[in-house]
């Protein structure tokens, strides 16, 4: 690490915990398994803790920094700055279409400030059909969240969406002591793998996401109650659901159902 990375001191308004622990940099530069040639894509490389050994394997790799100083530096660093593609954006507001070029897919990967992760995630999933795999760490509950099923605290509205949209496979659990500042929380990489076939029909991907929210956002209530501007307690029916379940008793199929059924609704 050359020295006019270590002056920077984290910013509470942008989320930032540095990962400084070799041994779990190493682990999750293996499982992003970078090779020369490849569109890679880090978001929020912070002081390069993940972009140094990554750059180590690569000829180019694309970073997107919202933090102004850590962007000039990336730009000016004698060592990764010739590698770099440095973009001063917000990841959350980015168009990464813009990122592709010569039909290569991009593999997007980073140490997600909490406070964004989810946001970013379900902006990130618009651009599925483009993104070969994504790894990023997070808060370790926000992993839980996109690996559960049906029927379990965790599951909820990112659980339905991600597993539309990807293959989530949980790599690694890391722990607070691995970054400076340590933040409260245990964290986890996760990998997501987008669908060339998704698993399940739907319409609209949009609608599935409004579906989703609007079951969980009263997740207290049976969906005849939570659904009701939706779908009618006897459409529920009609594609073989009780409508006594709640929104976490029901499977990705059961919302692309009921997606779809609201859909042609809407014709």
């Amino acid at each position: 690490m050359s020295k006019q990375h270590l002056g920077h001191t984290a910013r509470k308004r942008f989320g930032q915990n540095f990962l400084h622990d070799p041994y779990i940099i190493g682990k999750i530069v293996d499982a992003i398994g970078p090779k020369p040639g490849q569109n890679l894509v880090e978001i929020g490389p912070g002081l390069a803790a993940l972009t140094e050994p990554v750059c180590d394997m690569v000829d180019k790799l694309t970073v997107v920094e919202l933090d102004r100083d850590l962007a000039a530096r990336l730009r000016s660093h004698p060592f990764l700055g010739p590698k770099l593609n440095v973009v001063e954006a917000d990841a959350m507001r980015f168009d990464f279409t813009t990122l592709i070029n010569d039909e290569r897919p991009l593999r997007v990967f980073g140490n997600l400030p909490y406070n964004i992760s989810t946001p970013l995630m379900f902006h990130l999933f618009e651009f599925a059909g483009q993104i070969q795999d994504m790894h990023f760490m997070l808060q370790k509950e926000v992993v839980e969240r996109l690996a559960a099923g049906p029927g379990s605290k965790d599951y909820g509205k990112l659980s339905v969406m991600a597993q539309y949209h990807c293959q989530v496979i949980p790599v690694l659990s890391v722990p607070p002591g691995a970054f400076k500042p340590a933040p409260k929380v245990d964290s986890a990489v996760v990998r997501l793998v987008p669908y060339k076939n998704k698993p399940v029909e739907v319409a609209d991907a949009g609608l599935l996401n409004q579906v989703c929210a609007t079951a969980f956002n009263q997740r207290r209530k049976t969906i005849r109650n939570s659904l009701k501007s939706l779908l009618s307690e006897e459409e529920i029916q009609s594609v073989g659901l009780n409508p006594e379940l709640r929104a976490e008793n029901l499977s990705l199929s059961d919302y692309a159902a009921l997606t779809n059924l609201a859909a042609k609704k809407g014709e």
